[in-house]
């Protein structure tokens, strides 16, 4: 693997000390960093390519933690609705899709977030139409080609509408089914290697779409195949009052009940909690996946994250599924973050710096791999952003990291993931965009034509 070396960035390490240098470097080496510092590289240090990065700002490359890679193809649909009306809505439409479908979708989600500063992600692919194939793999191969590093979740849905859920009955499967089919794609897709690209987790949809004993059983098994746990929680007040009827408790607390938060578990929004319910998630370990533009999207509301934050819950950042926030991109997120809490917390709420790391050590945290990427240090895998600041947009702003942040979304010069170069030059390096756009509006008019 080529050797490379960047130097005269502007460097933010988002280390556990928040290391910054206003020029500094960068040398890759057999895909992890093997140096970082600041001023110039020392005396001798060569590489297979060297990067000027004078006016720019080299950051960890960002971690998405919550997406529904297969929405690509059915954006637009309920623009003005809530979460219960958009999906009811939706699923039947998702419920006309098929591998080649989602391979389609995931392919131009995946070009999106590369294009957008991310590095690595997670995806929640709950729903599994009856002879619709193989949509887990087909989300595999797609963020196989476009070069990302991948934490796909097996998600899962048992409690249909004729037994008090949300979803159509014709797209919920069995308990014991859900439990075959984890297993299947843990002995197929899960990498435990080192700097491994495809991380396998378990993932029931939600408490409104799942039933107690789904989530009972999961919770074992992914204790059995040491893999990590995702769902959707505390999304809208809708879900909480479904969850005060049916299980006479709060969200937070259903899940405690089922013995599903702990350090090992990720949860999607969490827009509606109390003061208990984050001292229950900072006490157990549980991490938060915070989607702010898709809860802004749904009207769903926003979440507590200075709170999170100062009761030591891990928060990252996700896009959320594309038919709930058409944009897609990771780097947009940054900013959502720090407004929204703001429009709410007063100015001090977050920071950018803030936000920086919810992007970055943040996610890498809620997918269990804070040890690996998130931040740049020796020895960490070479996922690294670097972002052009030398344009009208960003060229009269002093502090690079706010310059990302709240600024307009830099250029991206380059991306590199295990050292690999996914992004150059504003331009996806991996994979063909026009085609991945071609093969997205033709998987959009098959899945509408079977309506």
């Amino acid at each position: 693997m080529p050797s490379l070396l960047i130097t005269g960035a502007a460097v933010a390490t988002v280390d556990p000390s928040g290391t910054e240098h206003r020029r500094g470097f960068v040398v890759v080496a057999d895909g992890v960093v093997a140096a970082v510092g600041a001023g110039d590289p020392p005396a001798g240090t060569t590489a297979d390519r060297v990067v000027d990065g004078r006016g720019h700002l080299l950051t960890p490359g960002f971690v998405n933690t919550h997406h529904h890679l297969y929405q690509w193809a059915t954006r637009g649909f309920a623009v003005d609705a809530g979460l219960f009306e958009w999906l009811t809505t939706l699923y039947p439409v998702w419920a006309r899709l098929d591998a080649t479908d989602v391979e389609a979708a995931a392919r131009a989600g995946l070009a999106r977030l590369a294009l957008t500063g991310c590095t690595t992600t997670t995806d929640h692919h709950y729903l599994h139409p009856r002879d619709g194939g193989d949509q887990l793999a087909a989300t595999v191969e797609a963020a196989r080609a476009v070069g990302l590093r991948f934490s796909p979740t097996r998600g899962s849905m048992d409690l249909g509408a004729s037994a008090g859920g949300l979803p159509p009955d014709s797209v919920v499967e069995t308990v014991d089914a859900v439990l075959a089919a984890t297993a299947d794609a843990v002995a197929r897709f899960h990498d435990t290697a080192p700097g491994s690209m495809v991380r396998v987790g378990a993932a029931p949809c939600s408490p409104f779409s799942v039933s107690p004993d789904l989530l009972r059983q999961t919770a074992a098994q992914a204790a059995d195949l040491g893999i990590r746990r995702h769902t959707h929680l505390a999304e809208t007040a809708d879900e909480e009052e479904f969850c005060a009827r049916t299980f006479g408790r709060r969200p937070v607390e259903v899940l405690e009940d089922l013995g599903w938060l702990g350090p090992d578990v990720w949860l999607a929004h969490c827009v509606h909690l109390s003061d208990a319910d984050i001292a229950t998630l900072a006490r157990t370990g549980t991490s938060v996946a915070h989607c702010p533009s898709s809860n802004a999207r749904l009207g769903a509301g926003i979440a507590r994250t200075r709170d999170l934050l100062a009761a030591g819950v891990p928060v990252g950042l996700g896009v959320d599924g594309a038919a709930s926030s058409e944009q897609g991109s990771l780097a947009d997120e940054l900013r959502q973050m720090l407004y929204v809490a703001r429009a709410v917390g007063g100015p001090d709420a977050v920071s950018a710096r803030d936000a920086l790391r919810a992007a970055t050590v943040g996610g890498a945290t809620c997918l269990g791999r804070a040890d690996e990427i998130g931040s740049i240090e020796v020895g960490k895998r070479a996922d690294l952003a670097l972002w052009d600041l030398t344009g009208l947009g960003h060229a009269d702003l002093d502090d690079p990291v706010v310059a990302l942040v709240v600024g307009p979304t830099p250029p991206l010069a380059l991306s590199t993931v295990e050292g690999r170069v996914v992004v150059e030059d504003g331009r996806l390096r991996t994979t063909d965009v026009d085609r991945a756009v071609a093969d997205l509006v033709a998987a959009r008019g098959r899945v509408l034509a079977r309506g």
